[in-house]
């Protein structure tokens, strides 16, 4: 049995990212995708094709992926395609049996594409409408020839219901808790995302620059030709002193910081899922979330804060926690037990059992 996922590119350290690689060693799957950059950052003993690199400039990179999976042919080579992220469904009209595991409908394309518009000038704005406009209709099309739909949350279920008219089983990603672990609660907060205009991170540099006796540990980058560099780059102009911007860094590190943070705060515009709070509650540490979208899903009143995306809410339940951190410990580390990598690795071969008998 041979399997291959197809995914958009690595171009950055995400969520998403993470799941591709760990599904490929839970499937001993080949991954198939276009940039390659971050893999090696993750996990090097994965097996990577690339179809070649994609064009570093928004729409060019999107576009270019998209065609890339289309025009590529490994039908003859596999038993079952599983395709992830938002291009590389462009594949499936000639390669089945598949399984379209979805981290999101294109957000741009629909529930944000409002959002997206207002973000850009005149120029730029009609060229973006010229672009979703045909691209969301050959993104529908090659949704029709995607065989099975499994969704990483039941929000994004919802969203697949409503844009594309199809079912979904859910299946929520997983976080390895072993490789987690608990030091202590530290002195500085602790925020991990792609540096993307939906994290909002602008709520959380605010609300810290209003709080200068705690600290706050930003992680994480973004991909050239990416939606996201004006935006990395607004954010990491004037931090006050108690915030500092790290980058991307290793899965070691990152677990470092996990075990050694306060706690962890996120603030996505209505989250797909949220792989960061359950990572955070593996190290038993305590979230503060918006009351959004995927947080809801995974975030409890025993483990943390849902909060509206203000900023004053956000400083009263980092506040709140801050009076004692250490009392959420053992609820985080329960909760992550629930969303283990031995609940997710079983209910993936279990899927792909099924999708080979049929």
């Amino acid at each position: 049995m041979k399997i291959a996922i197809f995914h958009d590119y690595f171009g950055a350290i995400g969520g998403g990212e993470k799941v591709v690689i760990e599904m490929a060693k839970i499937l001993d799957a080949d991954i198939i995708t276009t940039d390659t950059d971050a893999v090696k950052k993750i996990d090097p003993t994965v097996r990577v094709i690339s179809l070649g690199k994609t064009i570093k400039f928004p729409p060019f990179k999107q576009i270019s992926a998209t065609f890339r999976f289309f025009f590529c042919d490994f039908s003859k080579k596999y038993d079952l395609f599983i395709f992830t992220g938002n291009w590389s469904h462009a594949a499936a009209h000639r390669h089945h049996p598949n399984i379209w595991y979805c981290f999101t409908p294109v957000r741009a394309f629909y529930d944000l594409y409002p959002t997206f518009l207002c973000r850009q000038d005149f120029i730029t704005r009609q060229l973006f409408r010229g672009w979703v406009y045909f691209h969301r209709f050959f993104d529908q099309r090659s949704i029709e020839q995607v065989d099975q739909i499994i969704a990483i949350s039941l929000n994004v279920k919802k969203r697949i219901l409503k844009f594309h008219h199809r079912d979904a089983e859910v299946i929520y990603p997983s976080v390895d808790t072993s490789l987690y672990r608990y030091t202590k609660n530290g002195d500085f907060w602790l925020s991990v995302n792609r540096l993307y205009p939906e994290k909002r991170l602008e709520l959380q540099v605010e609300a810290f620059r209003r709080m200068p006796e705690e600290q706050l540990v930003i992680v994480g980058g973004y991909a050239k030709g990416d939606h996201a560099s004006r935006y990395a780059e607004m954010i990491s102009l004037d931090l006050s002193h108690n915030i500092r911007l790290c980058g991307e860094v290793g899965e070691d590190e990152l677990r470092r910081l996990y075990s050694r943070c306060k706690g962890h705060i996120c603030t996505a515009l209505d989250e797909d899922y949220g792989l960061t709070p359950l990572e955070a509650m593996a190290s038993g540490k305590p979230v503060v979330a918006v009351n959004e979208g995927g947080y809801r899903e995974t975030v409890t009143e025993r483990t943390g804060l849902l909060v509206e995306p203000n900023v004053d809410q956000i400083i009263d339940a980092v506040r709140m926690i801050t009076k004692d951190p250490a009392r959420y410990k053992e609820p985080c580390l329960s909760r992550a037990l629930e969303f283990d990598i031995t609940k997710f690795r079983d209910q993936i071969e279990n899927v792909v059992m099924i999708a080979l008998k049929s």
